[in-house]
């Protein structure tokens, strides 16, 4: 069996990209999609995505393939260590690292993992067996899951790409996951997670055991440096205003270069110690 799934280019979605160009593109039933996957002492395991979906968990597997390493570019594979899992993600990009960033620091996910799986399908139109293997897993506290590609612009897909989306939502979609080509964000809001991210560890949270005093210094917004001063010695005090803003339990604008003057108020995260258990 097979059907036709239009794209209607994902208006509106939050953090998302069109997943294939506008118009239909025929794509195989998600029950007929197979899985690839890191198995026992690294062999790989395959099974039909509908079954694999539910019963593995994505978020703790390692890479179905390596990232490549491409001669002459000015970037390769690295690790990033996440405040969310308190473990180290591989990425093989500037974009897929950016993006690592964000989910990190969005409350709600809990589980994060690279390229741990590889879907397979027979294409309706050439009959060929094809492959495709997203760069990032995120699992949600509410188990919702999200496989994610990571563009380095927000150009709509090529050809191959935006037909393997068009597979990927679907099968995502039979299964109560959902598929993203992520948008690179802004710059400025690029600049200033990344600025934050250098604190997001557990390190910084009672540095000086401070965060009391500089929690309670912002009760009610005020601009970012007065609040410092107000939570006492500011060079101990802005490490821990930090990782605050990192983990939500203070709340600025990001889409505004993060200084001075930049307001703090009260974030919507509790921050008890249960919840940074690795650093969240």
């Amino acid at each position: 069996m097979e059907f036709v799934i239009t794209d209607s280019s994902q208006d509106g979605a939050q953090a998302g990209l069109p997943a294939v160009a506008p118009g239909a593109c025929r794509v195989p039933e998600p029950g007929a999609v197979e899985a690839e996957f890191p198995g026992p002492q690294g062999t790989l395991v395959q099974h039909r995505w509908v079954e694999a979906a539910v019963a593995v968990r994505f978020e703790q597997l390692g890479p179905v393939a390596a990232f490549p390493v491409v001669p002459g570019r000015r970037w390769g594979p690295g690790w990033w260590w996440s405040a969310t899992t308190g473990r180290h993600v591989m990425h093989g990009s500037q974009a897929m690292c950016m993006q690592l960033m964000v989910l990190d620091r969005e409350p709600q996910v809990v589980g994060l993992s690279a390229r741990p799986v590889r879907l397979i399908w027979r294409d309706p139109d050439s009959g060929r067996t094809l492959t495709w293997v997203p760069q990032l897993f995120a699992r949600y506290a509410d188990g919702r899951a999200l496989l994610a590609d990571c563009p380095a612009t927000a150009a709509p897909a090529g050809e191959r790409a935006g037909r393997a989306a068009a597979v990927l939502a679907a099968a995502c979609a039979a299964v109560g996951f959902t598929y993203r080509r992520l948008v690179p964000p802004d710059a400025v809001v690029a600049g200033n997670v990344r600025w934050l991210a250098g604190y997001r560890h557990p390190r910084h949270r009672d540095a000086g055991r401070l965060e009391q005093a500089v929690l309670e210094a912002f009760t009610s917004p005020r601009p970012l440096m007065a609040g410092a001063v107000a939570a006492g010695d500011v060079l101990a005090a802005l490490p821990v205003l930090y990782h605050a803003l990192w983990h939500g339990r203070l709340a600025a604008d990001l889409t505004r270069p993060l200084g001075e003057h930049t307001l703090v108020a009260p974030g919507p995260a509790t921050g008890n110690a249960e919840q940074e258990q690795h650093g969240r």
